[in-house]
């Protein structure tokens, strides 16, 4: 028997990094800010690896209504909480000008065994992204879906870049979170199992061996959720703005829509290899929107306008569908008015021009990140 509709729900984590109001370096999260965030917000709040970060939850949403809803909501809480503690939060995938070495990791038991785990690398992970789950019950469709989305990731990548300084320098890249995020093990691209059961027994293997203990600890930039019947999407830098969040979290929702509607008519998204996929990514990474992505079916290299214009024409039956179609369109604002990495540096570059140092225009990006953070709440 074919599996049924899946139902498409929604979920957003995303993690903010804590900045002191007054000298706009990173603080790490009082005790007091924490317990009243989790009083707050009932079980959608939690203390992420390193003590400068929050990470939040939406709850299981039905369509992007919902979750900006409830995404709105959980923002303005942490930020109304920072403030009491004179800390305000940035979704900024890094820091303009933190040094990661001063850092200390959250003292919690998951924490503690992924530093003894994962040693240097680990030290290194003042990064923060966002995760969109879309729920998909049936097992094998999981599976069939997460192999031909995997196409797709360079895409959202690109549009949602937001980590172009690191430790006080530009690094070229729009993404320099990934980069970080490269050097843990069991990362990167999936890997495309041929069934459910394939993938379990690969997993089975390294818990087995007691390398790990279940597949959380699997970091792909797209995964069977480890907790929820859902596919994760996690190869997102996280975004600054209320509103391209959820137009990111809109398009990955349409596009697993997208394809399992082909599979309804027998058809299915072409599968090209890793490789071919991986360099995609490495343009989304170092380039954001700004040089295009190949596409493979007409073996050139497509500005990101076209592309998007594409997809938005790929998936509109899907966002009318899914009532999403206004955040699907909204995407175009993104190429519009640059990604947060492109404001970050016109930011920057306007400190510079107005006669500020290097160190006090970073400091002009921090700012701006606040800013952008508070104006949708």
């Amino acid at each position: 028997m074919a599996a049924p509709e899946p139902d498409f729900t929604l979920g957003i984590e995303e993690e903010y990094l804590l900045v002191d109001l007054e000298t706009l370096e990173l603080a790490a999260a009082p005790q007091a800010l924490m317990d009243a965030c989790a009083a707050d917000l009932e079980g959608q709040v939690s203390p992420e690896f390193l003590q400068c970060q929050i990470e939040i939850g939406t709850r299981v949403c039905r369509d992007i209504g919902e979750a900006r809803e409830d995404l709105k909501r959980l923002r303005a809480s942490v930020a109304r909480h920072a403030r009491d503690h004179g800390l305000a939060p940035i979704a900024a995938s890094c820091h303009p000008f933190a040094d990661w070495k001063r850092q200390h990791h959250t003292n919690k038991e998951r924490y503690n065994a992924l530093r003894q785990d994962l040693a240097g690398v680990v030290r290194r992970m003042l990064i923060c992204g966002m995760h969109v789950h879309v729920g998909i019950p049936a097992e094998e469709q999981r599976i069939d879906i997460m192999n031909q989305l995997s196409y797709f990731l360079p895409h959202l990548l690109a549009l949602s870049t937001s980590s172009p300084f690191w430790q006080g320098d530009d690094t070229g890249l729009a993404s320099y979170r990934l980069t970080v995020f490269d050097n843990l093990p069991r990362t990167g691209l999936p890997p495309r199992p041929a069934s459910w059961a394939e993938y379990e027994r690969t997993v089975q293997v390294l818990i087995d061996l007691g390398l790990i203990e279940d597949s959380s600890k699997i970091w792909w930039d797209l995964r069977p959720s480890a907790r929820f019947p859902t596919l994760e999407s996690r190869i997102m830098d996280v975004s600054p703005r209320l509103e391209h969040a959820l137009s990111l979290a809109a398009l990955t929702q349409c596009l697993t829509r997208m394809l399992w509607r082909l599979s309804t008519k027998n058809q299915r998204w072409r599968i090209y290899d890793r490789f071919l996929l991986a360099e995609n990514r490495w343009r989304a990474q170092r380039y954001g929107t700004g040089e295009g992505l190949i596409d493979f079916g007409r073996r050139a290299v497509v500005p990101m306008a076209e592309l998007l214009e594409e997809l938005i024409e790929l998936v509109a039956e899907d966002g009318e569908a899914l009532g999403c179609r206004a955040e699907i369109e909204a995407a175009r604002d993104i190429l519009r008015e640059g990604t947060s990495s492109t404001r970050q540096r016109l930011v920057y570059q306007d400190a510079i021009q107005a006669g500020d140092s290097h160190d006090e225009a970073l400091r002009a990006v921090t700012r701006h990140l606040i800013e952008e953070f508070h104006a949708d709440l």
